[in-house]
C-alpha cells in the first residue's frame, strides 16, 4: 500500500520548462474615452480593484462606504483627491461620474443598481450579479431601457495567466484541446488534454 504523500502522484517525468511564446493576451482598454469612475463599497476585495484602476491610469473621483473610515483608508491608499461618501446616493448625484463599480455584498446591491441606473451611470456590478435571476432579468431590462450599460464583474477572466492561455488554445498552439485545468497558486501550473 502506497503512502498517504504518494497517493496518485506520477513519477517524474523527463519534462523540460520551455520559453512561453509571446502572444497579445491583455485587456485592450478604451482608446480614448476616460470615464470618472465612482466606487461603492470600500471593503477588502476593493483594493485589488483600486490597484487595478490605478495601474490602467482610470480616474477613480468618489468613494463611498456607510463606514466612513473605510472610504477614506481606501483615498489615503490610492486616490487621494477622491470625495468621500457613506452615502451613496450622494455619489450618484455627481453628474461627471459616468461609471459606478457596486462592490457590496449581494442583498444591498439591488436598490443600489436600480438607483444607479435611474441616475443614468453605467455600472460594473461585482459578482454574484444577483441569487434571483427574474430579479437580474428585471435589472437588465430597466438597464437596456434607460441605455445603462451593466456589466458583471467574472472572477478571473483577464487573470493574466489564464488569458495567456485562452490566447495560446485560440491560436492553435497546443493542438486540439479536450480539456484545461488553470489553477491560480503562487506559481500558475496548467494541465492541458489533448483530444483523444
Amino acid at each position: 500500500m502506497s503512502k498517504p504523500r504518494d497517493y496518485a502522484l506520477a513519477a517524474k517525468s523527463g519534462t523540460a520548462q520551455i520559453p512561453a511564446p509571446a502572444l497579445d493576451y491583455l485587456p485592450r482598454g478604451p482608446k480614448r474615452y476616460r470615464p470618472k469612475i465612482g466606487l461603492i463599497a470600500c471593503g477588502g476585495i476593493t483594493a485589488y480593484h483600486l490597484k487595478a484602476y490605478k495601474s490602467a491610469g482610470y480616474d477613480v473621483v468618489a468613494l463611498c462606504d456607510p463606514d466612513i473610515n473605510k472610504a477614506k483608508a481606501r483615498q489615503r491608499e490610492f486616490y487621494p483627491a477622491a470625495s468621500i461618501h457613506a452615502d451613496y446616493r450622494d455619489l450618484l448625484r455627481r453628474d461627471a461620474i459616468e461609471i459606478v463599480d457596486v462592490a457590496t455584498h449581494p442583498a444591498q446591491r439591488i436598490a443600489i443598481l436600480k438607483d444607479c441606473i435611474a441616475a443614468g451611470k453605467h455600472i460594473l456590478s461585482q459578482k454574484p450579479f444577483v441569487t434571483d435571476l427574474t430579479v437580474g432579468q428585471k435589472l437588465v431590462d430597466l438597464a437596456d431601457k434607460r441605455g445603462v450599460k451593466l456589466a458583471v464583474n467574472q472572477n478571473g477572466r483577464w487573470a493574466p495567466h489564464f488569458s495567456w492561455m485562452r490566447a495560446a488554445i485560440a491560436r492553435n498552439l497546443l493542438g486540439p484541446i479536450f480539456a484545461a485545468h488553470l489553477e491560480q497558486s503562487t506559481v500558475a501550473r496548467f494541465e492541458v488534454q489533448k483530444m483523444p
